[in-house]
């Protein structure tokens, strides 16, 4: 146990390192490539600190035969929005009263038409999920995974031609990996980028390996694994780079980092799951799913009828995480 705690400990600084090269690198990507704000967090960000926990449904589904590769993948797919729509929200909002004690109240200063976009889409495309569990007709399954890829297409489309702010408008911190320069060359960017992103995947590994061994002597099962423990170690990236980028003020960034994951993990992953899973969603599944909707719907509402956001409404996640494991507890009794 002591030796398995150690691993946790020492694979989270990686990510914390990671993340923070990260978060320079992809800023310097989209300014250099002039890509705008929107872009650079829904897509770059949100995809690329995404990959960690993508790979283990992927892994368990396609190497994991059986029932047991199915539960791991399923959990896994169902768990990455959960957390993020709950507990990420939640972090991001208990940040920002901290960091911005003097006017917790405040208004973040955001493109509400970027996360009210990715909202909308992140709604959209994981109903469509849902729906495809409810049915055991396999033409109707196709149907739903292709509208599902469609619509993470135009999405795409979206971000890229109505993106908003150009990314660095705000002004950048200088590459890490070349300090002495304002603007530093292209291929030390990528470099930088494809480097904090293997420390990413690295300390994600690592860091999932130490949290399922812990769980396994705990006699954790196999599916709460993935639906609880798996996703809130693969999903501390994305925390880590957005509450970097809360703390430097770049509120579309960190939002945008979040929610832009919420739409990939909710349209092409699924899409795997119910292709090549049962996919037939009950009990702490279908909760899991049923809640992670409702507390992008609290966000999405201020949004839409106050046409702003303030860092409270994001406290609500915090309040659907605690249902969800006091309802798993009670599970378990």
């Amino acid at each position: 146990m002591a030796l398995q705690l150690g691993i946790i400990l020492s694979s989270l600084g990686i990510l914390l390192i990671g993340a923070e090269l990260f978060t320079n690198a992809v800023e310097w990507v989209g300014k250099r490539f002039r890509m705008s704000e929107g872009a650079v967090g829904s897509v770059l960000a949100a995809v690329g600190t995404a990959l960690p926990e993508t790979l283990v449904p992927v892994i368990a589904i396609l190497f994991r035969p059986g029932d047991m590769g199915h539960e791991i993948g399923i959990g896994a797919i169902l768990g990455a929005p959960f957390m993020l729509a709950t507990l990420a929200f939640f972090i991001i909002g208990v940040t920002l009263i901290l960091w911005r004690r003097q006017a917790p109240c405040a208004r973040l200063d955001v493109n509400v038409h970027v996360i009210g976009r990715d909202l909308v889409f992140f709604l959209a495309v994981y109903s469509l999920a849902l729906a495809a569990s409810l049915t055991e007709a396999w033409e109707w399954k196709r149907f739903f995974s292709a509208v599902m890829v469609i619509a993470y297409c135009l999405y795409l489309w979206l971000v890229f031609t109505r993106g908003g702010e150009a990314a660095g408008k705000q002004g950048l911190e200088p590459l890490f990996f070349c300090r002495t320069k304002k603007s530093p060359p292209t291929f030390l960017v990528v470099f930088q980028f494809v480097f904090a992103l293997g420390l990413i995947i690295a300390g994600a590994y690592f860091f999932v390996g130490g949290i399922a061994t812990v769980a396994n002597i705990l006699g954790v099962s196999a599916l709460l694994m993935a639906l609880i423990v798996v996703p809130v170690a693969t999903e501390l990236p994305e925390k880590f780079n957005s509450i970097i980028w809360i703390l430097k003020g770049k509120d579309t960034l960190a939002l945008g980092n979040i929610t832009g994951a919420m739409v990939f993990q909710s349209s092409l992953i699924p899409v795997l799951g119910i292709l090549l899973t049962p996919w037939k969603l009950t009990g702490v599944a279908l909760l899991s799913a049923v809640l992670a909707i409702l507390s992008a719907t609290l966000v999405l509402w201020q949004i839409k009828f106050k046409r702003s956001l303030t860092p409270y409404v994001f406290l609500w996640g915090g309040v659907f995480y605690s249902g969800f494991l006091l309802a798993v507890y009670l599970g378990l009794r």
